[in-house]
């Protein structure tokens, strides 16, 4: 027993050859053969996820697209005079898995540090100690805020004055 999950318009699928579902629309015409993104893969032996999905395809082929079901959504709010009817279908693609095959392992890419590494130190150091963003410096400090005076301290003030 052979499966695999994959990720297709922000949902997962339990997915098997030979199997259709019903997914987000695709943006492919009818006939033509979709790679699916795994997230695991379960064959009879082994399990692969992580890194080791690399070497794993799941290749689909679009039989149709269609639109679900029509949703009718109405709001209403009493004694307000207020009423909206509104519809929504949903645009999706009917889709058969053809093919669930992990084959050997790609070959492994240089991450783009890695890249950038091997580019400086065929330009030279000093292209790559341009390329640093200058430290940054502390923010200066405000200086602190006067005190309001309010009606009732400048009233106190008054009184003290007249009276000594």
């Amino acid at each position: 027993m052979t499966y695999a999950i994959v990720k297709t318009g922000g949902k997962q699928y339990r997915v098997e050859e030979g199997q259709t579902l019903l997914v987000e629309r695709l943006r492919a015409e009818a006939g033509d053969k979709v790679p699916l993104e795994p997230l695991l893969y379960r064959g009879d032996k082994d399990v692969l996820d992580g890194a080791d999905l690399a070497k794993v395809k799941v290749e689909a082929k679009i039989v149709a697209h269609e639109r679900g079901p029509k949703l009718h959504v109405l709001k209403f709010k009493p004694k307000r005079g207020y009423k909206r009817r509104t519809g929504h279908r949903q645009e999706l693609t009917r889709i058969e898995v053809t093919s669930i095959k992990a084959g050997a392992r790609a070959p492994a890419r240089k991450p783009a540090a890695a890249k950038a590494e091997a580019e400086g130190e065929a330009t030279g150091a000093s292209a790559a100690a341009e390329k640093k963003p200058a430290a940054r410096k502390p923010a200066a400090k405000k200086p602190a805020a006067k005190p309001r005076t309010t009606r009732r301290a400048l009233a106190k003030k008054k009184e003290d004055s007249d009276g000594a």
